[in-house]
């Protein structure tokens, strides 16, 4: 049962919007959907500077306004979430958080978000929307015995946040924490809560990472965010903290190894037939890129290919187990780093200042321009894989992308092409008269930085 009524109700669904355009890939291609974006300040300083605060110092992002919170709470929520994640629960308990990776019939992936453990039987969800649908629609459609309160984004949502969520990330966000807290910290594990004091409020943090750097999630109702900021801020001015903006915030993501919106798995399959008449045409998302492609599977992804293979847990039934069962014996891609050779990049860019049409316009920090970002990977003129997400990283001073290229292709080192620009057939309108032009690129770890490769979830 629910605590209020679907967002969807009374608007054209996704299996409608299917077929009328007579197939999906039209749907997305074409769709003006823009990619998320971060209802906060752009910029502080600026968003180089801002980058480098959490391999320097401390970063200060702010969580609260880019992300939908679903509360779950009831006798079965716990099973609810055991049967749609690929993740064990065996030894999930208060005070704990997770990744919740949910895929389909199939075994194709359809989101991820972050799972909170808060109290016994009660649970928040926290991501992007394409895993939370996922959620609410099986507790409304389902047998469970489990409520829901869903708190939208600050760009749907009217009025304020139910929770402030505020990041420190950086070398110096243990010493701010004491600071702020007045006391030494615990021994925290990764992604295990604490509570703290600052500010005379009670505020729950989670041992986290965004960047790959020591970091917490602080967070707590929303009329105590204000105090509790200002706090962060006063401890943090010796130890050079660095609010940081949405256009650095956008780019965390691509030192860490994290691909934050793959296209979900909702699109074919009778598994997902009901869900497709319960979701709202416009929660669909837009497709943006060179993968060229009129069968929307071709642009699924599995856990496998997202690095994921460390969370699937095969201790207990869930949706696809199966499926996926069968794709661990034989995984097709790997999750990788691409290092984007700079004179392309500078090349690209540099057209629009040249004679006839130019390349698509590359945006810094973040180049992109639609919800799911799928780019062509070339190896000898053949299909390699599939570019995900790409922007500039200042630590580094490389423009990268988030990748899933097929295992013979992945060895570190390896030279492929990106084919950058958007499918001759979209007609989006944030696609400019452009031609695609070749990227060399360079296969390299993920997480690309050193520092997030040997201490991530280590500590």
């Amino acid at each position: 049962m629910t605590t209020q009524s679907r967002e969807q109700t009374g608007i054209r669904t996704l299996e409608e919007a299917i077929a009328d355009a007579g197939g999906a890939v039209d749907v997305l291609r074409n769709s003006k959907a823009r990619p998320t974006t971060f209802p906060v300040a752009a910029e502080f300083s600026n968003w180089r500077s801002e980058q480098r605060s959490w391999r320097e110092s401390c970063a200060l992002l702010d969580q609260s306004h880019h992300m939908t919170d679903l509360f779950i709470s009831g006798p079965d929520a716990l099973k609810l979430l055991s049967d749609l994640a690929v993740n064990s629960f065996a030894k999930f308990e208060v005070g704990k958080a997770k990744q919740f990776i949910a895929v389909n019939d199939e075994g194709f992936l359809i989101g991820d978000a972050i799972l909170f453990y808060l109290e016994k039987g009660s649970f928040d969800l926290v991501g992007h929307p394409m895993a939370i649908d996922w959620v609410q629609f099986h507790i409304e459609t389902g047998n469970y015995d489990a409520t829901f309160e869903r708190d939208g984004n600050s760009i749907v949502r009217q009025g304020n946040p139910k929770l402030y969520r505020y990041e420190l990330q950086g070398p110096t966000a243990r010493a701010i924490m004491e600071k702020a807290t007045g006391a030494p910290l615990p021994d925290i594990k990764f992604f295990k809560m604490s509570d703290f004091e600052i500010a005379g409020h009670r505020v729950r943090g989670l041992r986290h990472g965004m960047a790959g750097q020591p970091g917490f999630e602080l967070f707590g109702p929303w009329e105590e965010g204000d105090a509790v900021r200002a706090a962060l801020v006063e401890a943090g001015e010796e130890y050079d903290l660095v609010p940081v903006g949405a256009k650095g915030y956008s780019t965390a993501n691509l030192e860490s190894g994290w691909v934050p919106a793959p296209l979900p798995a909702i699109f074919t399959s009778t598994g997902t037939a009901e869900y497709r008449k319960w979701l709202n045409a416009a929660s669909a998302g837009s497709l943006g890129g060179s993968f060229d492609s009129e069968n929307i599977e071709d642009f699924y992804l599995t856990p496998y290919d997202l690095g994921y293979a460390h969370a699937v847990k095969f201790d207990h039934e869930f949706i696809g187990k199966e499926a996926l069962q069968k794709i661990a014996e034989n995984p097709k891609r790997k999750k990788v780093t691409l290092v984007w050779n700079s004179d392309d990049v500078a090349a690209a860019m540099g057209s629009l200042f040249q004679e006839g049409v130019p390349a698509k316009y590359i945006e810094l920090p973040k180049a992109r321009y639609a919800l799911y970002q799928a780019d062509q990977i070339l190896v000898d003129g053949s299909k390699a894989g599939v570019s995900l997400d790409c922007g500039y990283v200042a630590n580094e001073q490389f423009f990268v992308s988030l990748a899933a290229i097929d295992i013979e292709h992945s060895e570190p080192g390896t030279e492929v092409t990106v084919l950058w620009g958007e499918n001759p057939n979209s007609e989006k309108p944030q696609v400019e008269e452009h031609r695609q032009v070749s990227v060399r690129a360079t296969v390299a770890p993920v997480p690309f930085v050193a520092f997030a490769r040997e201490n991530y979830r280590t500590k």
